[in-house]
């Protein structure tokens, strides 16, 4: 019973402070199930680390996009709180299996096209400084990889400066803090992209894409925007596949670094990956790019919070300050050269470039 109560509690708060600010459809959905001793039961049935609403919630509006809970569905389309929270339960009471089910197998995701608008200056500059006419990019983390197609997007910074592809049907927009400009150098051609991860997604199998449209809230203020683009994101991503490696990074590593050619600049990206792995895993991950750049020169790009990437300065920020360092860190066998080169804020979608081009 305590730990039911204690599930409550997580639900209550989750509706109550976190969903009431974007998603009344999941304040409400989530206080009901906080109050259902049935629906606290069946979620405790999943393993404890897989029973956050984030995740449940997930999984059940997984099941309304698969067609498997039409009521439920049907409520979200029609934003209705009551009829969504009735149907949850319901759902969640039927199919308590299938909920935990995916709950154990999934990942919830965030796709945040904005990393792109920190990864590009960062790679181009990355290029420019080893002097490489090709770059091979190996995004560890990578979850759907679309990070992998940075070059194929258009970007445009609120100074009136644009990097990427104009045409591209992916467009996104980051805001720059502060005077400095960002270098406008093209990246060059991109002879490899290799993704990284425990469970990586292939936009190409319909049940992975589901999952991330599961991912999105369904009534969250710019839902349709944000739908909308990640379909363009996949549709352009299944253009060109990436090569998709799973298993621990520190493990993978070494394979992903033969898939790059020889006469290309192996780029390393980790946006807010590194923060899931412990202490020494990070450790263990900034030695193997040293084992790599032994035989060639390679660049790691990262945007991680302060002080969470491995020999990257902090510039006296705190960890608590809410934003995250983008950092570059070159590395050719005898040194490793590392530097803050901006910082950034909400997963990308506002930046400030630091370094001197």
């Amino acid at each position: 019973m305590g730990r039911a109560r204690t599930l409550a509690q997580v639900y209550r708060h989750f509706g109550e402070a976190d969903a009431a600010r974007t998603s009344p459809l999941y304040e409400r959905v989530a206080v009901a199930l906080s109050e259902s001793d049935e629906a606290l039961r069946a979620i405790e049935s999943a393993p404890a680390r897989k029973r956050h609403p984030t995740v449940i919630l997930a999984a059940l509006h997984d099941l309304a996009l698969a067609g498997s809970a039409p009521a439920l569905a049907a409520a979200y389309a029609a934003a209705d709180g009551d009829a969504a929270a009735d149907a949850a339960i319901d759902t969640l009471l039927r199919m308590a299996d299938s909920v935990v089910a995916i709950a154990v197998r999934r990942q919830t995701r965030t796709n945040e096209t904005g990393r792109c608008a920190v990864l590009y200056p960062a790679i181009a500059e990355a290029a420019r400084r080893v002097g490489a006419n090709a770059v091979g990019l190996i995004d560890v983390g990578c979850s759907a990889a679309l990070n992998l197609n940075v070059d194929r997007v258009g970007i445009r910074y609120s100074n009136g400066q644009s990097l990427g592809a104009p045409s591209s049907p992916v467009q996104l927009s980051c805001s720059l803090v502060g005077d400095r400009p960002i270098p406008t150098r093209a990246m060059p051609e991109v002879v490899a992209r290799v993704g990284v991860d425990l469970d990586p997604l292939d936009v190409t199998d319909a049940d992975d894409a589901r999952w991330l449209r599961a991912c999105l809230w369904p009534d969250h203020p710019d839902q349709p925007e944000r739908v909308a683009r990640l379909e363009a994101e996949m549709a352009l991503a299944a253009t060109a596949p990436p090569l998709l490696l799973k298993g621990d990074a520190v493990d993978v590593l070494p394979d992903a670094f033969t898939r790059v050619p020889a006469d290309a600049l192996p780029v390393v990206t980790t946006t807010w990956a590194l923060s899931h792995f412990p202490l020494a895993s990070r450790l263990r991950f900034l030695h193997r790019l040293d084992e790599a750049a032994a035989g060639r020169a390679m660049a790691w790009v990262s945007a991680e919070g302060v002080g969470v990437a491995p020999t990257i300065p902090t510039l006296g920020d705190r960890r608590a300050s809410g934003h995250s360092i983008i950092g570059l860190a070159e590395l050719d066998g005898s040194a490793v050269r590392a530097e803050a080169i901006g910082r950034c804020w909400s997963q990308g979608r506002l930046m400030s470039w630091l370094a001197d081009s």
